[in-house]
This record gives C-alpha cells, sequence and structure tokens, in this order.
C-alpha cells in the first residue's frame, strides 16, 4: 500500500466525518446517514492500515475518529439489572462450561498429585521431621490442636470474610497472572496442593484423617471447584499467548482476558458461599456427616449451575464475552 496515495486518497472522508461529529446532535437525517457511512469506512480504513501500513500518527487519528464516531452512532449504555441477571444466569455458568477441558483436568492432576505427597509425607517421618519439630506437630495433630482450632480460632463472620477475602485474591491472582506464560499460575496452584498435602500427610500419620477430611470437605470441595477453575482458567489464557488459534494474538487475548475477568467476579460469588460454609459449618456442632453433607450439596448444586445453565448457554453461542455488538470490529486479516 502507498499511504500517501492513500491518505490523499481518504482525507476528505475523514476530515468530513470530523466535522459532522463536531456538529453532535444537531444534524439532519441524510447527514446522520452520512456519518454512519463515513464511521463504517473509516473503521475499515483503520483495519487495512494497521495490517499493511502500520504509521503510528495515522493510526491514533484514525482510532480516535473511529472511537468518537462509535460512541456517536451506538449511544452510551449502561449496565442494567437485566446485564446483571445475564451474568449470572448465562454468562458466567457458559464461560466455566467452556473452560472445563481445561480446569477439570487441573482438579484431578491437583487432586492426584496432593494424595501422592500427602501419602509420601504420612509414611516418612524425615519428611515429617524437616516440616516441623516433633512437638510442634503434636500440637498441630492432636485432638484439640491447632488443625482443629483453626476453624473456631476468630468470630464466624470474620473469619468467613477474611477466608473470602484471601480466596478471592488468589483466584484473581490465578486468572490475572495466566497472561504470563502460565508460570504464576503453576506456582499458586502448587503451593495450595503442597499446603493441603501436608494436612493430608501430618494428619494420617497421627491417625486421625478422618478428622482431617471431616474438616476440610465442608467448604474445601467447592473452594478448591473455584481455584481450579481459576487456575485453569488463567493457563488458557496463558496458552492463548502462546498459540491464539485462528484470531490475532491480540483479539485472542482481548477475548480470552474479559471472559477472565468476569470469571473473576463470579468465582468471588462462589468463594463467598464457601466463606460462608467455612465460618459456620464447618466449626458447627453438626456431625460430620452432616457437615460434609453440606459442602457436598455445595458442590453438587455449582456442578449443577455449570452444566445445565452453562452449558445450555454455551450451545446458544454464549462464551462469557461482551455482547457482539460491543466489540470492537474487526476484518480478515491475511497470513
Amino acid at each position: 500500500m502507498d499511504l500517501d496515495v492513500f491518505v490523499h486518497t481518504h482525507r476528505t472522508e475523514w476530515d468530513r466525518l470530523d466535522h459532522l461529529l463536531h456538529r453532535g446532535r444537531r444534524l439532519t437525517g441524510a447527514e446522520a446517514d452520512e456519518l454512519v457511512d463515513l464511521y463504517q469506512r473509516t473503521a475499515t480504513h483503520l483495519s487495512l492500515i494497521q495490517s499493511s501500513a502500520p504509521d503510528p500518527l495515522l493510526m491514533a487519528r484514525l482510532t480516535q475518529l473511529v472511537a468518537r464516531a462509535r460512541s456517536t452512532v451506538t449511544g452510551t449504555r449502561r449496565a442494567s439489572w437485566r446485564d446483571a441477571v445475564h451474568f449470572l444466569t448465562a454468562g458466567f455458568p457458559a464461560a466455566v462450561y467452556r473452560s472445563r477441558h481445561w480446569w477439570i483436568p487441573t482438579a484431578v492432576l491437583s487432586a492426584l498429585l496432593a494424595a501422592l505427597m500427602g501419602w509420601w509425607i504420612g509414611t516418612h517421618p524425615e519428611v515429617q521431621a524437616a516440616i516441623a519439630a516433633p512437638e510442634d506437630l503434636r500440637r498441630l495433630t492432636s485432638p484439640g490442636g491447632e488443625y482443629e482450632t483453626y476453624y473456631s480460632s476468630h468470630p464466624a463472620a470474620s473469619f468467613a470474610a477474611q477466608v473470602w477475602t484471601n480466596n478471592a485474591q488468589a483466584a484473581a491472582m490465578c486468572l490475572v497472572l495466566g497472561a504470563f506464560l502460565c508460570v504464576p499460575v503453576i506456582w499458586i496452584l502448587f503451593v495450595n496442593v503442597l499446603n493441603l498435602a501436608v494436612g493430608i500427610g501430618l494428619m494420617s500419620s497421627a491417625g486421625r484423617l478422618d478428622t482431617f477430611l471431616g474438616l476440610i470437605l465442608p467448604h474445601g470441595l467447592l473452594e478448591l471447584t473455584a481455584v481450579f477453575v481459576a487456575a485453569g482458567t488463567g493457563l488458557r489464557l496463558g496458552w492463548t499467548v502462546i498459540d491464539p488459534g485462528p484470531h490475532t494474538r491480540r483479539t485472542a487475548l482481548a477475548q480470552q482476558g474479559r471472559a477472565a475477568i468476569g470469571m473473576a467476579i463470579g468465582l468471588a460469588l462462589v468463594l463467598f458461599v464457601s466463606g460462608v460454609i467455612e465460618g459456620f459449618v464447618t466449626p458447627s456442632d453438626l456431625p460430620t456427616w452432616a457437615r460434609i453433607a453440606i459442602g457436598i450439596a455445595a458442590e453438587l448444586g455449582f456442578l449443577a449451575y455449570v452444566y445445565i445453565l452453562g452449558g445450555r448457554a454455551a450451545r446458544a453461542g454464549d462464551a462469557g464475552d461482551i455482547a457482539a455488538g460491543e466489540r470492537s470490529a474487526e476484518l480478515p486479516v491475511a497470513a
């Protein structure tokens, strides 16, 4: 493309669009139609320049023109309660459902690794000695020890809020840091798996694995599922950097990034539920079977929510992204 010739040919159209935009609402019907036509042409010009002759100054000018024209043509859109309902009933579960090929293997591999490491810690006294001194281990694992009193060490409401905040931060870090080629996500996931494995190993070596599971399972099923969803989504985002698929890397990252932001909001709500269970159910006087049953019910409810509502929305084309009409227009790019 000869950029000088291109600019000379289309400069009048761009100037005319700028003039119409400055007139704002004082346009006739014919001028409004002309503005829409010029907006579409200028958006096409911008795409051609980006792919063929990316001049920074010209791209900056046309980007600003297109953005202003888009705002004028489409108007300012405000979020409504319908958006919130759609997000909760379709957007978020669809995003979780569509990323299941990432978070389900993440969950399975993490659970297997936690069980293997827990067995290794529980059957090797020298490993336990490297973790803590014998008296410290007894203080952790004995009846009424720190593993048990941890869940009742603070008032239930403040404890639930603290747990929710910590878990939401971990999930958000997995989602945000996934773009760094997956490495931070793998590290965060490993730390969580290691903490779980240490608890399994130490309590099993003390013959109190049933007590540990009775404390972990009520809230841990839903909490760990949320962490695995966040980690799987973060890994998917990181892999998009490596292999963007049929889209440009910028477009693919934008799509996955927007879905990840929505996922962070949705998972914060899921982790709020697990935090409430951890604060009020786990340390309660309910029988162990009742506490575990509540945890299983919460987990099954979340999976049904994802596979029923999310599956239906995903099959209808919802990807957890913003509406197609609100995304930047794209043109095919030659390979």
